[in-house]
Parts: C-alpha cells; structure tokens; sequence
C-alpha cells in the first residue's frame, strides 16, 4: 500500500510522496511497550480495515493536506490547465482559498490574495482554466446568513464574484468581478447560492466563453439562474433564469439546487441541477445567450439525506462528456437511497441527453449492506474518454460512521466501473461539515481529487467544572476541525 508523507516548509510549500511501507520496519523510535501496544492496536486496525475493504489502491497514488493546520476548510474543487498540465489549481473554503502546483501535483503553495475583501464570508468555490490558461476561482459572498436553511429569510446584502490568475495559480488579480450583487438598501434581497463555474475549452464557436449557474432562493421560492461572460470574465450578463419550474423556498428537498455543466467538442453546452426527487437537463447551442425547454431526465430517491455523523449531506448531480461516435457520451452521476443506504450511481446519454440508460451503481460493494457512498464527483478525462468518480465511502466500517475515500474509474463507457481506495484511513466527521461537494479532474490519465478530511484531534484537557458554556461551545468547535486533502493518481501506470 502506498503511504502519504507530508513536508512542510517555512514558505508552506507542500510536498507529497508515495512511499511503501516496510514489513520489516515500523518504528525508528526506541521501542516503550505502552506506545508498542498502542501501536500494534493502531496497525491491527488499520490492517482490518483494508482487509474489509478489498480494495486495490489508486495507481501512482500520493495525498498531501494543502491546509497546513485544521480549521473551517470544506468543499473544495480541483482544475487541471490543459494548455500546461503541470498547472493544477485547487480552491477551497472559508473564506476562498487557493492552492497551486507547477509540476503535476508533486509539490502545492498556498496562494494569497483570493479571498473577498468586501464581505465577511466568501466561500461555496469552484474553478476552471480557460483556453488562455487563465485560472477563475467563482464563488458567493457575504456577511451574514439569513435563517438557517431558509435563507431568502433575513437575507443580507451579498453577491457572487469571480477573481482570475494569469500566471497558474500563483498570483490572483487584485479586484474580484461580480457576476451579480445585492446591496442592503434593497428590499426582499435574494440569497445567490452555489455558484458552479464552467469554461468552454473547445474549438467550437464560442470558445473561451465563461458560464456560471447557481440557486437563487427567495422568501416564496428557488430558481435557477445563469450567467455567462464573453471576455475572459471581466463583464458578465444579466442573470437569466433558465428554468420556469421553480423550486421550495427551502434549501432541502423540492428545492432546486446543484447546478452543473459541461461544454462538447462542438460547443454545445450541457447542463444539469436536481429539482426535487429528479434531474433536470437542459443545453444551449448558442454560447448560453438561450437554453432549450429543461427536461426531467432522471427519476432518483430523494436527493437531500442524513448521513450518520455529517452535518449534512445530498447527492446532488455532475455531468461529463467524452467523445464517442456520432454524437459523443453524457455521463450523469448522482447519489441517493433507493437501496436503503446510500449509493452512487451514472447514466449515459448516446443521442446528446435525448434518452438515458438505466442508472448503474458506481460503488462495487454489496448492495443492501447498510454502508454510505455519498459527496460524489465526477470527471471524464477528454482525451482517454475515461470516466472517474469520487467519494466517501463507508464500506469498511462496522457500525457506519467511519469514512475513507475511493476513486471508481471506467474505461467501458460507464458501464463498468472498478473501485480503487484512496486512502488507507478512516476518519470520523462527528458532525462536521463536510459540505456539498468534493472534486475531481482528469486529462491524460493523469486524476487529481480533492476532499475534506477530519483528522482526530489531539488529546485535551479536561474541561474545569466551573466552565462557562461559552468555553465548552469554543472547545467543541475545536473538535470539528478539518482539513482538505489532493490525492494525485497516475492510470498510465500499469
């Protein structure tokens, strides 16, 4: 099994490497027999896990943290620069934060300068490359929320930006550009939610066109709304709403949330978002200036879901494109429980999203064995047509709760997929939040992912009887501490 081994540096330049572990070796440290025991127990259940498991590991597999320390780091996207793949930029939150790679992975550095200067809070990110090479982190902004899961309700002002770097990820300019914001003289401000970034990378007419969809919640209703950039992102137009079935005013199920895109060879763009318990596509042939009538496409078990131990959980939808025949392949992922516990799952489309194959499970354990597979993310590498998805993955825990992370790949069109283990090691969220998404990229076999992780924080010390609540409250947050983790995979290596 591949080990990752982490270096950090005074100018927090993070290296990963892949290093097997010595049968022969396990310690260099004196030997104490009450850390021998422990750590015979640690390997023991270390070794049982992967036993329970039966997963082969992620080809040319390293991980490395990018957050040095743990904090608020959740929801996290990763991007390859296909002009240079060695550039790989990965974004996360709160606020937005950025971390990038020149030589495919092998070493990160925090980046400064990404987050919004005007408000509070900056988060929900995403990030593309441009045909330029250019680097656009998206993401929402803020100073307070509104009521908890209601949050047209007591809405301030807030707003959705995007901020380029010209040189890979290393430097970002210095003004970020709204897509579209509110101040708070207005009334009834509107909540803009889960802005998803697309870039159109493709020879087609309207290439090097910037795309952005997310959820609009209002006091009476969600919406969907889009809005698209034709000069590298320094303007962007009016937002549009693209479907006229709108949603619950609530963020949970009836909403409709989740949006995501993909741009064909051809520039068709291709987009998807959940409205209750089904998918939702629709496309434009015109650079997102029109968007045929959306069409429910997929029928799944409710989309929003408790997953023991994380503060929340959906299984909201991606879609990806290969080249393949006449029309090209759509892929769509998703996760919900129509097997009891949560699985993951992918359709394809041959006819352009026309008509959809039956779902196929993407998670090859057991069916009905009672373990979670949730926060997938997919990516079809555009040159191997490779299809690779990621996720959580609870097949190894006895009672549920403990989580690692799995790649599933399939090289037959989706209709297969083998499973890979990421990570050697569980974690338990005890409650955490994880957020609503991981991430994914691929180009040339070479798969980079992204994820929260939540290390076990060390031991600490009682709490004094005569504790305030306000110590105790400060102590539990503490303890949900997280950090975000990129695994590198190499699938050319055989």
């Amino acid at each position: 099994m591949s080990m990752a081994k982490i270096h950090i540096s005074q100018g927090r330049i993070l290296r990963a490497e892949s290093q097997k572990a010595s049968s022969g070796r396990l310690f260099s440290a004196p030997r104490n027999d009450a850390a021998w025991v422990c750590a015979l127990a640690l390997v023991a259940l270390v070794t049982t896990f992967a036993s329970a498991q039966q997963l082969p590991t992620v080809p040319g597999s390293s991980v490395v943290s990018i957050t040095p320390e743990p904090g608020y780091f959740t929801e996290p996207a990763i991007a390859i620069n296909a002009k240079d793949p060695q550039q790989v930029v990965a974004v996360f939150q709160d606020n937005a934060h950025a971390a990038y790679s020149t030589d495919a992975g092998r070493h990160w550095q925090l980046a400064n300068g990404v987050e919004s200067t005007k408000y509070r809070v900056s988060g929900d990110v995403s990030v593309a490359f441009d045909p330029k090479g250019h680097a656009i982190i998206c993401y929402m902004a803020f100073d307070k929320l509104g009521t908890y899961n209601y949050w047209g309700h007591n809405s301030s002002r807030n707003g959705l930006y995007i901020r380029r770097s010209l040189d890979g990820g290393k430097t970002w300019e210095a003004n970020d550009i709204a897509i579209i914001e509110h101040s708070n003289d207005e009334q009834k401000i509107p909540w803009e939610d889960k802005p998803y970034i697309v870039a159109d990378n493709s020879s087609g007419p309207h290439s090097g066109n910037l795309y952005v969809g997310w959820t609009r919640w209002t006091l009476e209703d969600s919406e969907i709304l889009f809005s698209r950039s034709t000069d590298g992102g320094l303007t962007w137009s009016k937002p549009m709403e693209i479907d006229k079935h709108r949603g619950l005013p609530r963020d949970d199920n009836g909403a409709v949330e989740g949006f995501d895109g993909v741009v064909a060879p051809d520039g068709t763009l291709y987009v998807v978002w959940n409205g209750g318990d089904r998918i939702v596509l629709t496309t434009s042939h015109d650079g997102g200036q029109s968007f045929d009538e959306p069409r429910n496409i997929i029928q799944t078990a409710p989309i929003m879901f408790k997953v023991q131990d994380v503060a929340r959980a959906n299984g909201f939808p991606q879609i990806g494109f290969a080249p393949s025949g006449k029309s090209g392949k759509l892929y769509v992922t998703w996760s919900d429980y129509r097997n009891g516990d949560v699985d993951v799952f992918c359709a394809t489309s041959d006819d352009g999203g026309r008509s959809w194959s039956s779902a196929t499970r993407v998670n090859d354990d057991t069916p009905h064995n009672g373990a979670d597979q949730f926060f997938q993310w997919l990516a079809v590498d555009p040159i191997t047509g490779h299809i690779y998805v990621l996720f959580y993955d609870r097949r190894g825990s006895q009672n549920n709760r403990e989580q690692s992370v799995t790649l599933a790949c399939s090289t037959d069109g989706g209709h297969t997929f083998k499973n890979y283990a990421w990570t050697n090691e569980t974690f338990v969220a005890t409650e955490a939040f994880l957020g609503d998404y991981t991430g994914v990229a691929a180009l040339n076999d070479r798969v980079y992912g992204i994820w929260t992780w939540k290390p076990k924080p060390p031991p600490a010390p009682p709490t004094p009887a005569g504790a305030t609540q306000e110590a105790r409250a400060a102590e539990a947050r503490r303890a949900r501490a997280t950090l975000v983790q990129v695994g590198a995979a190499d699938f050319s290596v055989k």
